[in-house]
């Protein structure tokens, strides 16, 4: 797909099947010269592949492939209920067999190595226990990764208590409160107020590709996304870090993900480095120029080894 007036060269789109017989949609950026690699782009709750275009560009330009998957229930690949709008899933490991799909067509179009994980949001929870399960990644890179859910105004256990009650009633698939019901978020909330991004030209662009791609788009969590995923950041607080390099970045602004959970993880990450960018909201690949630009500066230093270099000494 491609935005009118947007020249660029298309990415190619390819479709792979689960193993559990859904349908996938994978997207390949390819470099004119990938001497860094590839990049595994795994991201966030309700995205799709199209939003990465002007990155994914981006990191081309630095001499890397991107491919990106549109997960599960989201996207252009399958939908897991009868009602396409809620995003839900019965379980994180299922999230699992999407990676190893993507891993394998990876190894099967012989993109380049060595491979580098950047993960957003609920690709960085997917992202970290694919990394525990020896995913072929050489560094990762996480944005505003979900390693636990800022709860509002209901105590963790009575969220737990209530989506897990609604499994058991057979409502798992409703839309949990408070996360966005039927509707499109940025189409439903205002610049000022989203949680999102601090530049006005990527909301803009957020919303034409909601309007003129509406099948892309996902509403609210489901109650059984909301178990599922609470569940996931419990056994992952448990597990040791990966024995890789990493960069784990957050916003002072954040306010969807917890701030404390990606710092918990950061301190016992002996070869991860936290980056914190002053104002930067939830989505630090679609903020602010400088904002951005720091990230993925730090990224490529990571990709580079020189974070391993100036820990060193050298």
């Amino acid at each position: 797909m491609q935005l009118p007036g947007d020249d660029a060269p298309p990415a190619r789109a390819f479709w792979l099947r689960t193993e559990d017989d859904l349908r996938l949609r994978i997207v390949l950026w390819r470099a004119d010269d990938a001497h860094r690699g590839t990049v595994l782009l795994f991201p966030g709750r309700s995205e799709y592949c199209e939003k990465y275009a002007p990155r994914a560009r981006w990191l081309n330009a630095q001499g890397l492939n991107v491919l990106c998957i549109d997960w599960r229930g989201q996207g252009l690949s399958d939908r897991l209920l009868a009602d396409p709008r809620p995003g839900h899933i019965g379980s994180f490991a299922d999230y699992g067999r999407d990676v190893v799909e993507m891993t394998l067509a990876s190894a099967e179009m012989e993109l380049p190595q060595p491979w580098h994980l950047l993960a957003h949001s609920m690709g960085g929870t997917i992202g970290l226990a694919a990394l525990l399960e020896e995913l072929p990644v050489k560094t990762a890179s996480f944005s505003a990764p979900m390693l636990g859910i800022i709860k509002g105004r209901l105590p963790r256990g009575a969220i737990n208590a209530v989506s897990g009650l609604a499994g058991r009633v057979g409502g798992s698939g409703t839309p949990a409160l408070g996360t966005g019901g039927r509707g499109t978020y940025v189409l439903d909330e205002g610049f000022s107020h989203n949680l999102l991004t601090g530049d006005p030209a990527e909301w803009a662009r957020f919303i034409v590709e909601a309007a003129s791609w509406p099948e892309l788009t996902l509403g609210g969590a489901s109650w059984g996304w909301v178990h599922a995923a609470i569940a996931e950041c419990t056994r992952l607080a448990a597990l040791p870090a990966p024995d890789l390099p990493a960069l784990i970045g957050i916003g002072s602004a954040e306010a969807v993900v917890s701030p404390a959970a990606i710092r918990e993880r950061a301190a016992g990450w002996p070869s991860a480095r936290l980056l914190e960018l002053e104002g930067a909201r939830h989505e630090l690949l679609m903020e602010t120029e400088e904002r951005r630009d720091a990230f993925l500066s730090a990224m490529i230093a990571l990709i580079d080894g020189d974070e391993g270099r100036e820990r060193a000494g050298a």
